[in-house]
């Protein structure tokens, strides 16, 4: 019965992630939230009723790959265009600040340079699928802030995916000197001309698909688009690139297509049902807090801090040099502070390539879900009507 217990695995897993994500939404939570407690009630930290096994393994990399291809394939290009400069500057100065300030941290508890870098590229990275159902709900969400926060969100995830893909690069040539560097970076423009060239050739060729399908062919469409998906990851893995960046760009690639939105009802079905609840149990049965010290839990703490301030300033800084008043930059700042499920994606890459001390995986996943909780309260706060008197009452003061 040894061979078969995967299945009982997985259907214990989608039970209990989906009846957690329930209990999380009563309470206006994400339901990634819940489907991160499951694995953690399922693994070791409570009851070790599963064990990571290949088969859990192998669907929670489809998973997460099918996460960042429905990333990529919700990505407005329209938005990017429009908040163009603003946005480019909000998110560049909300990926350096984390960056840099993570390095720094993460001295506390490893000497490694890569891993240092490794947990300052966690921290740049932004789920604003959590800020953007929030903004929904106080209406705000077309306010000039939250314009600025998609358009930032968007340039984050692609920054933080080409960090994510010189750091693996680089961690698995083995090497850090110049020589060294400079092959990965070769590897790296090699790739994406190659990934340029022949999007081009796919999104005609899904072009000339559409135009010769009625609409009972049309289910074809994502499945080939799917296929595509798992080739591109497929190829930058051969290129020794993240998986996950191949996904991503195959997303995007898609993402002008008329049957865009087909196209992700589609593969959201397959997400839903299966892979994405897998990824995110999957994470917490690998959370593992009996080798959390004192050090590790004073660097949990600290991560936590360190995780919030980091967008409040780089962001906020950003939006501020690009003329917002300094009401609109906290809460551009505070619309970033989330780290959702882009942070753990990165987290397992880390684990997976060695380029994360498992020391430091236990923290990430906390930082996780502070974030993600704390983001919807921080942002009523800062779009409350308190908040508005008071910068109408500077304003009035300040025009005396």
């Amino acid at each position: 019965m040894e061979e078969v217990k995967y299945l009982l695995d997985i259907g214990v897993i989608l039970i209990i992630t989906k009846a957690l994500g329930i209990i999380s939404r009563k309470f206006s939570l994400p339901p990634v939230v819940g489907a991160l407690l499951a694995g953690i009630f399922l693994g070791p930290v409570c009851l070790n009723l599963v064990q990571p096994n290949d088969t859990i393994s192998a669907l929670a990399e489809i998973g997460v790959i099918v996460l960042m291809f429905e990333a990529g394939l919700e990505t407005d290009m329209k938005e990017l265009k429009r908040s163009g400069f603003a946005s480019l500057i909000i998110a560049v100065l909300g990926v350096i600040t984390p960056l840099i300030l993570g390095y720094i941290v993460a001295g506390s508890m490893t000497t490694e340079i890569l891993q240092r870098i490794f947990v300052g590229v966690i921290l740049t990275a932004t789920s604003v699928s959590i800020t953007v159902e929030t903004l929904q709900d106080m209406g705000k969400l077309k306010t000039s802030a939250g314009t600025a926060i998609l358009g930032a969100a968007i340039i984050d995830d692609i920054l933080g995916i080409l960090l994510l893909s010189i750091i693996t690069s680089v961690g698995e040539s083995g090497s850090t000197d110049a020589i060294s560097v400079l092959g990965v970076f070769g590897k790296m423009i090699v790739f994406f001309v190659l990934a340029l060239l022949s999007g081009m050739l796919v999104f005609r060729f899904f072009q000339y698909l559409l135009k010769g399908l009625n609409e009972e062919h049309k289910r074809r469409i994502p499945v080939f688009a799917f296929a595509f998906c798992l080739l591109s990851a497929y190829v930058s893995e051969l290129f020794g690139i993240a998986d996950i960046t191949g996904a991503y760009i195959a997303g995007i690639v898609l993402c002008n297509l008329s049957q865009n939105d087909y196209i992700k009802t589609k593969v959201e079905v397959v997400s839903y049902m299966l892979c994405t609840p897998i990824f995110f149990a999957s994470i917490g049965i690998k959370t593992d807090l009996s080798g959390l010290t004192s050090s590790a839990f004073s660097f949990t703490i600290l991560i936590c801090i360190v995780a919030i301030l980091s967008k409040v300033i780089g962001c906020g800084l950003g939006a501020k040099l690009c003329h917002y008043s300094n009401k609109e930059s906290l809460q551009i700042g505070v619309g970033m502070i989330s780290r959702g499920e882009v942070a753990l994606i990165v987290a397992n890459k880390g684990i997976k390539s060695g380029l994360m001390d498992e020391r430091l995986f236990a923290p990430m996943i906390v930082m996780v879900i502070v974030t993600t909780l704390l983001t919807p309260i921080l942002l009523k706060f800062v779009f409350s009507e308190r908040m508005e008197y008071r910068k109408d009452k500077e304003h009035a003061i300040a025009h005396k």
